[in-house]
């Protein structure tokens, strides 16, 4: 990747940031949010939680969400005001479809996660 396309650049960071988003664990609503200080979990890493991991599929759908949603906002955007804005969300949809079909990576989206 060129390291002046701001497209990708954009379109993968958010990527990312969504992936990420799908990790976090669920919020158990039968745990009270609040509680007294002396019922807190004490010690170093009592309140970490491990993260979900997500299948290949999951992280296909996440990213096919993505460029779905970067071409409904290009949409929107129907005056010629915001052509410039349609057109890049149109380009980083194009790059996160990329990745989905294997020609914009050699290993396919879960190259997309990091390390």
């Amino acid at each position: 990747m060129r390291a002046r396309d701001k497209a990708a650049v954009s379109a993968l960071r958010g990527t990312l940031a969504a992936l990420d988003n799908a990790e976090a664990v669920p919020v158990d609503g039968s745990v009270p949010r609040a509680a007294a200080l002396e019922a807190s979990p004490v010690g170093a890493g009592a309140t970490e939680a491990v993260r979900r991991e997500l299948s290949e599929g999951e992280m296909v759908d996440v990213v096919r969400a993505e460029a779905a949603e970067r071409l409904a906002a290009a949409a929107q955007l129907t005056a010629p005001a915001h052509a410039g804005r349609a057109a890049r969300l149109r380009a980083e949809a194009a790059v996160l479809l990329r990745f989905l079909d294997g020609s914009g990576n050699e290993n396919g989206p879960e190259e997309l996660r990091g390390p």
